[in-house]
């Protein structure tokens, strides 16, 4: 932990302790894996200090949800992962606020209300070296060292940000070391795959999606019937010989559909398992996921809050919500998607799945030269989901800026991290958002090569 950090940790949890138990501590924070975690971080911490919360996980909290908040009298409030983007829309709420994020930032420098703990101002890079959790759990351990036990959920989400891809490294690898020496985390190195058997794990296999696989029932019974393997097969039932020849082939899937060496280097990989958790951080992460862009958020909050009964719904719910996914991969990989000079994009059902597909879409389906977009319509906005790749940020690509100068210039609002945003445009501005956007990427990455 970085002096600065620790600064500003201990300024955050003196503000917290300030008020009296009887105190109800307002959390808001992002609805997918690392928003979920993070306030499950924060919840579990205030309330073994004895303090009453009220959570609420949002997708973007400065419009409708903004004036939800506003209506509310709340003493103080804690955001987490989310909140550096929107400083001057907080600072009119008129109470006292924290904020934990790893996204942009507006402004270092905040009103005396305001404790803003961000990453990026820090030195530490929120695209790759810390998450919301990773941050919340700093501040949590800090704050009592018995929320050490807490780790495995900050790095729950860091992988669900694929924070993982080309190694952890930085303030999440120093976590992960901690973990792991302190027996909270175990090690193997393996391939993703769970499901009540066999067949299931590579039918609903999102991420990673394997073109002509993932959904193709007659594709996976002859994978299958090539390994001498029963579809009902539990995957524990598998062999280690077996299990190699299945890793084999389905990497082989990804090699043969051009897929780029990073996101290679992902599908068979070093994962941990949390004894705390009693699960593997990715496939939790996948489930925290689910809950919150599956349209059930609060439950995602009770598993983590150690809700057994609520783990279970989750796993039966899971399925659903990736068919959902699936089904939306299945037509990109059968119809293709729409081109501008500098990026892809889609239209997409649901503008909660839309950057999932995308984020998918653009590791297992697509080549790493353009950012892929999902454009959701949703009564008078058009709802936009990003994702880039490490090879276009690495060359100047920052859909963040990208996404808040385009939304901006059209009275809508947007932001991010460099390879990953979003933004919440008018219907009827549509075609003039995306003409902005070509412009601004074309400017950023106007000398990539393929």
């Amino acid at each position: 932990m970085t002096d600065e950090l620790s600064k500003l940790n201990k300024k955050a949890i003196e503000l917290l302790l300030s008020y009296p138990k009887c105190t109800r501590i307002r959390v808001i924070s992002h609805y997918d894996a690392d928003g979920i975690t993070a306030a499950g971080i924060i919840c579990n911490a205030l309330y073994r200090k004895g303090y009453n919360f009220h959570a609420t996980l949002m997708r973007n909290p400065f419009t409708q949800g903004f004036e939800r908040l506003k209506q509310e009298e709340n003493e103080i409030i804690f955001f987490s992962d989310m909140g550096s983007g929107q400083i001057e829309t907080i600072e009119k709420l008129g109470c006292k606020a924290i904020i934990v994020d790893h996204h942009q930032y507006l402004k270092k420098e905040t009103s005396d209300n305001i404790v803003q703990i961000n990453s990026n101002i820090l030195g530490i890079d929120g695209n790759y070296e810390a998450c919301g959790a990773t941050l919340t759990y700093s501040l949590a351990k800090m704050m009592d060292s018995k929320n050490e036990d807490l780790v495995s959920l900050a790095l729950a989400g860091a992988v669900g940000d694929k924070q993982y891809i080309g190694g952890i490294r930085g303030y999440n690898k120093t976590i992960l070391d901690e973990a792991i020496k302190n027996n909270y985390l175990k090690q193997e190195n393996s391939i993703k795959l769970y499901g009540d058997n066999i067949f299931d794990a590579i039918f609903y296999s999102i991420d990673p999606f394997y073109p002509g696989l993932s959904g193709n029932k007659e594709k996976i019974l002859d994978l299958l019937e090539k390994l001498h393997v029963g579809e009902n097969t539990k995957l524990e039932e598998l062999d280690k010989k077996k299990k190699k020849q299945l890793q084999s082939m389905l990497v082989l899937n990804l090699i043969k559909n051009g897929c780029e060496k990073n996101i290679l280097d992902t599908v068979i990989r070093e994962r941990y398992w949390s004894d705390t958790l009693q699960c593997e951080l990715e496939r939790y992460a996948d489930l925290m996921d689910s809950c919150g862009k599956g349209g059930n958020r609060s439950l995602g909050l009770l598993i983590c809050l150690n809700d057994k009964t609520s783990f279970e719904n989750a796993v039966k719910l899971e399925k659903e919500y990736k068919k959902s996914i699936l089904d939306e991969l299945l037509k990109l990989e059968k119809d293709g998607c729409k081109e501008k000079k500098s990026f892809r994009y889609f239209y997409s059902n649901d503008s909660s799945q839309g950057g999932v597909v995308s984020g998918i879409a653009a590791n297992y389906l697509l080549d790493k030269n353009k950012p892929l977009f999902a454009l959701t319509q949703k009564n008078d906005e058009v709802h936009v989901s990003c994702r880039g790749n490490q090879h276009l940020v690495s060359n100047g690509l920052d859909l963040g800026v990208a996404m808040k100068e385009a939304a901006e210039k059209l009275n809508g609002h947007g932001g991010g991290h460099k390879i990953a945003a979003g933004a919440t445009i008018n219907s009827d501005k549509e075609e003039e958002f995306l003409e902005i956007v070509d412009k601004i990427i074309s400017k950023q990455i106007g000398g990539v090569k393929p």
